[in-house]
């Protein structure tokens, strides 16, 4: 078998597998040394035939993959896609849609909370994947005939694992709770990199108002910075410095050069200076426009309530065959122990039917727990 390596080709391909009601897709790349993913292949089969693209191949234009993948009426199904989305996202600025994400499906049906992709084969078809291709350097070429056979398996067995949780999520109704994950995946905001937001996927232990502007300035000076140089995040400046650098709030050079987590001499380089620019200009930020600290109240027994809720929630989760992070997580459960009308999606559509209802219900006194037989029942207290 043979890469497809120009763009005829490629339209050619596109064409035939825009007449099939699905197509699976895979995509591999590299990211380690960059800050935008580099796509190196991208491999897809209809039920009809399996191809793997060589994307870097020399005046290729991927218009018709990029084609395909907005088309409407074929849906696209990828195992994990985040990292597949991001990449058309960044390459093309387009969402693919309609997809089906084969890791989101499996949780939904009880094969666990974020099953590998052999591993969800395995079960589903007893075929074990050759996984020793999976760190391999896909941007070498030529690529070799066992990479080609690593590619175009995943994508041929793809084709088996969604036939099968398609049809299981039908028997069970359960096809409407899968395309309710499908919104957030195919969501531009799921891929935006805006630099004003940086500092919310940051885990950070500010508490006060100019320790959460500086947070943000810096933060914003390091995702500008990296997407300008194409280089990762933590090679301009690491997680819990900037978090460091946020509860210091050092305004000299001096006392930049204080912070133990910099190098040496860090403070008289450029990036030195551009993050002191970026302290003060959070410094004279007006508290007025920043985002509200967000603040657990504390409450009596919320510690107790949340590990009776966690009892609940792998009590319904094991009942209902259904992964427990789907259904909620433990910063949901913190929330709901809290507050009655908290702002989680394990109080609302199926979840909220099938565990929210019930958790509030024990909170509040109107469920209780027991053991029977050996299992955890929830018991209604009049």
């Amino acid at each position: 078998m043979e890469p497809i390596t120009t763009t005829e080709a490629l339209a050619a391909v596109c064409e035939r597998m825009a007449a099939h009601p699905f197509v699976t897709v895979d995509t591999e790349f590299l990211r380690e040394s960059t800050y935008y993913p580099l796509l190196c292949v991208a491999q897809m089969a209809s039920p009809d035939e399996a191809v793997v693209v060589d994307t870097l191949a020399e005046g290729i234009d991927l218009a018709p993959f990029y084609a395909l993948m907005a088309n409407q009426n074929v849906l696209k199904v990828f195992h994990a896609a985040r990292q597949d989305i991001e990449i058309v996202w960044h390459q093309a600025s387009l969402i693919p849609a309609p997809i089906f994400d084969t890791q989101v499906a499996a949780m939904v049906l009880g094969y666990g909370d974020a099953i590998s992709y052999d591993q969800l084969v395995q079960r589903i078809t007893g075929d074990n994947l050759d996984k020793s291709h999976r760190f391999t350097d896909w941007s070498r070429r030529p690529l070799t005939p066992a990479q080609m056979f690593y590619a175009v398996s995943d994508v041929t067995h793809l084709r088996d694992a969604y036939l099968a949780l398609s049809a299981d999520l039908a028997r069970r109704g359960r096809t409407n709770w899968v395309d309710e994950e499908m919104e957030i995946l195919t969501s531009p905001s799921t891929y935006r990199s805006d630099p004003e937001t940086a500092w919310e996927r940051l885990k950070s232990r500010v508490r006060k108002p100019k320790e959460l502007a500086v947070l943000i300035e810096v933060a914003a000076w390091r995702e500008r910075e990296a997407q300008s140089r194409d280089v990762p995040r933590g090679r301009v400046l690491k997680d819990d410095v900037i978090g460091e650098i946020a509860l210091q709030g050092p305004t000299t050079p001096e006392r930049l050069a204080g912070l133990r987590s910099l190098p040496k001499g860090f403070e008289r380089s450029r990036w030195g200076q551009d993050i002191l620019e970026a302290i003060k200009a959070g410094l004279a930020r007006d508290p007025k426009t920043l985002p509200p600290i967000e603040r657990h109240r504390p409450m009596a027994n919320g510690s107790a309530t949340v590990e009776l809720l966690k009892v609940l929630l792998r009590m319904t989760a094991e009942r209902h065959g259904v992964a427990a992070k789907v259904i909620a997580t433990v910063d949901d459960l913190e929330h709901i122990a809290a507050d009655d009308e908290a702002d989680v999606r394990a109080l609302k559509g199926w979840r909220r039917e099938l565990f929210g209802e019930k958790a509030l219900a024990l909170k509040h006194g109107q469920l209780s727990l027991a053991v029977e037989r050996g299992r955890v029942i929830a018991v209604e207290r009049s």
